[in-house]
């Protein structure tokens, strides 16, 4: 179905069956790349391999942040120009924006190599620890400018009305790179720098397929001689910014976590944090997918006019966001053995213990969590960056750094309710930026 019918005339119910539980699939499909990381690192490589992955996870994050920043930033003029029937604005959006995450790949690329035995240092890590961590990561920095288009990518097609083409492309991305890692580690006895080129290599691959229909001009989005200009640069700041901060910010809570996490409880202690951030990859792509998906539609429809319509397809949202993160908190607070023995296994005792009780304690964030999720991603949809910067930066640094001082007394215990205490603040600030949003916005839709 052509884009402009499906987000223009397809009733929201309908649409969100159609776009959002595709999109769901679609970002869990590519977000479980790293959930395989960590169980074929963790269950082939042993501990010490997995904590030195979840040391450098953070910094692997962060190396995507600047191209998630423009590939997000610029979908969402992209659908907003399209909403208006200005097609070339649109297609010199996709050009300029394709250009400048190949530039931001080359440059975090080659700052995050050359930088990486000095970041894991800081973070407290030595011998082996380090080493293998600075391995890890200098593989993702390496493959940088082939690799970090891929998501990106991803909203490209959505926004083409090729939502399930994204979806088996990001299936087809996870299954080839676990394909490839367990190859390397299982089979070649590569070490930890395999797992980060098995993922690599898939991304990449992934990233070629998906450029080849926009390179052919078969799709609404087309490339075209870009014409660069400082306002639509500041544009895609201004859109992206609430992505790119909630990279950012939560990486550096990361990283002031494990730097507070292997003095005070060592690297047990680190890998029951990789343990919940797995947990945490699991669960919040299917909401991101959901919400991410939906945007184009709500873009689309916010620039051509249609409040109502919009309004009706965030209802959809708001709903199956609530339901999936009721669920997730249920199987992680009924089951955290079961959760925890995917990283550890049966052998580690100590360490699943200590594994279960903080899953029971993380399970409580999924409870308001999704609240704070689908009102980011509807103010961001709609142009409202600042409110959504808010909600973003909040979440993600300003309420887990205040959190981590308040709940210092209770240790270990404290760190594990900083994500449950952190998602019911967040959903207050959400719902405060909700009703005077609608207070002030609303009246266009009557």
């Amino acid at each position: 179905m052509e884009s402009k019918t499906l987000f223009a005339k397809t009733p929201p119910v309908k649409l969100f069956f159609m776009a959002a539980v595709p999109g769901a699939v679609s970002m869990l499909a590519s977000a479980l790349y790293q959930t395989v990381d960590g169980i074929f690192v963790g269950q082939i490589l042993g501990e010490r391999p997995f904590a030195a992955l979840n040391l450098a996870m953070p910094f692997v994050i962060i190396n995507f942040s600047l191209a998630d920043l423009i590939g997000v930033g610029s979908s969402v003029p992209i659908s907003i120009n399209l909403g208006r029937k200005e097609e070339k604005k649109a297609n010199n959006i996709f050009t300029a924006a394709c250009l400048l995450i190949l530039l931001a790949g080359i440059l975090m690329g080659a700052v995050l190599y050359a930088a990486a035995p000095l970041l894991i240092r800081l973070m407290g890590a030595e011998g082996e620890l380090a080493k293998f961590a600075v391995q890890y990561l200098r593989v993702y920095a390496l493959c940088s400018p082939v690799t970090t288009i891929v998501f990106a990518m991803d909203n490209y097609l959505r926004i083409c009305g090729q939502i399930r083409g994204s979806m088996f492309l990001n299936i087809f991305m996870s299954v080839l790179s676990a394909g490839l890692e367990f190859l390397f580690l299982a089979v070649f006895g590569f070490g930890i720098w395999g797992a980060a080129l098995a993922t690599c290599l898939g991304m990449a691959a992934c990233a070629l397929i998906a450029l080849y229909p926009f390179a052919r001009g078969k799709l609404l989005l087309r490339f075209c001689r870009p014409r660069f200009s400082l306002k639509m640069i500041r544009q895609i700041i201004a859109c992206g910014s609430p992505n790119f901060l909630n990279n950012i910010a939560g990486r550096i809570t990361s990283i002031l976590l494990n730097f507070i996490l292997i003095r005070v409880g060592g690297e047990a202690a680190v890998s029951v944090y990789g343990i919940l951030m797995y947990a945490e990859g699991f669960i919040q792509p299917l909401l991101y997918g959901m919400c991410d998906s939906l945007q184009p539609a709500v873009g689309f429809n916010w620039g051509a006019g249609q409040f109502r319509r919009v309004a009706a397809i965030e209802r959809c949202c708001y709903t199956a966001s609530g339901l999936l993160s009721l669920t997730a908190a249920a199987v992680l607070f009924l089951f955290p053995g079961e959760v925890g023995q995917l990283f550890v296994g049966a052998s580690g005792s100590e360490l699943l213990t200590m594994a279960e009780g903080a899953l029971r304690l993380f399970a409580l964030t999924y409870l308001t969590r999704w609240f704070s999720f689908a009102t980011q991603s509807y103010m961001l949809a709609v142009e409202k960056s600042l409110a959504a910067a808010a909600i973003s930066v909040s979440t993600a640094l300003l309420f887990p750094v205040i959190l981590l001082g308040l709940l210092w007394p209770f240790g270990l215990t404290g760190i594990w309710l900083n994500f449950a205490v952190t998602s019911l603040l967040a959903g207050i600030l959400a719902g405060a930026i909700l009703a005077r949003f609608q207070k002030k916005e609303v009246k266009n839709m009557a």
